[in-house]
């Protein structure tokens, strides 16, 4: 007979073969990396907002938390794991890529910066919510 231990062992197993880490975490990422991602079913991520709070409000990716960027590090160190995959986006690729140097500088390990940030988002497809959208 297998013990529960054994049972429990089995299926995660299965479960990593099934929805695999993906094989590179790269500090920039395009809307498609990211939908790719997203289409797993078990992304394990965490997409950030770092825009204003009203630009949040009014249209962001489904699912993103917001941090504005003056809140960023401190707010991201009490809530989210040095090792959880974060993508991030911003008014444009500076802002955006400003906040990803931050958050790897605070001690994030896997930070992608989202090229061309919510307007590239929408050009692909992606879903979008909030009072705008």
């Amino acid at each position: 007979m297998v013990g529960i231990n054994e049972a429990v062992d089995a299926v995660q197993e299965i479960a990593a073969e099934v929805s695999p880490a993906p094989a590179t975490f790269d500090q920039v990422a395009s809307a498609a990396d990211l939908r790719a991602r997203l289409n797993w079913g078990e992304p394990a991520l965490t997409i950030i907002d770092v825009r204003d709070r009203e630009s949040y409000n009014d249209m962001r990716i489904t699912g993103a938390i917001s941090l504005p960027v003056e809140e960023l590090t401190q707010r991201a160190g009490q809530t989210l794991e040095s090792n959880r995959d974060i993508y991030v986006y911003g008014d444009n690729d500076e802002a955006t890529s400003g906040a990803a140097l931050q958050l790897h500088s605070a001690g994030f390990e896997r930070v992608s910066a989202l090229r061309g940030g919510l307007m590239a988002w929408k050009a692909n497809g992606g879903a979008i919510e909030g009072r705008k959208a």
